[in-house]
């Protein structure tokens, strides 16, 4: 089980450090999902960013692993509220991607195992 454990641990390391830096290589498709009641949508694009970089290289020293793990989760929570936005406004285009509403309604349920995965490492 170790073993697995150390494997999703670096997926979710390399996952976090490279959807936080697409954040900064493509803001628009980040932006356009973005609910319009939430100010200043990019700063908030960029500390997504930049929180999803840094969570991630916390995740990599055990003496920080579990402070960044909550991080993720309380993160993945805050995030809620755009892939509700997407649910209600599907079809979206995000670039080349469509994203329709049964890609849209498979975000709350991704966001959960995201949770999930994250919170296997604050122990």
């Amino acid at each position: 089980m170790q073993i697995i454990k150390n494997i999703g641990l670096v997926l979710l390391i390399a996952g976090y450090i490279f959807a936080g830096i697409n954040h900064f290589r493509h803001p628009g498709g980040y932006l356009k999902i973005m609910p319009p009641y939430l100010p200043y949508p990019q700063a908030l694009n960029f500390l997504a960013g930049f929180f999803e970089v840094a969570f991630a290289l916390l995740m990599i020293f055990p003496q920080t692993r579990h402070l960044a793990a909550w991080g993720i989760i309380l993160m993945l929570m805050a995030f809620m509220p755009v892939h509700i936005y997407m649910i209600q406004n599907a079809p979206m285009k995000m670039g080349n991607l469509v994203v329709g509403p049964l890609m849209a309604w498979a975000r709350v349920p991704l966001q959960a195992l995201l949770i999930a995965w994250a919170w296997w490492y604050t122990k």
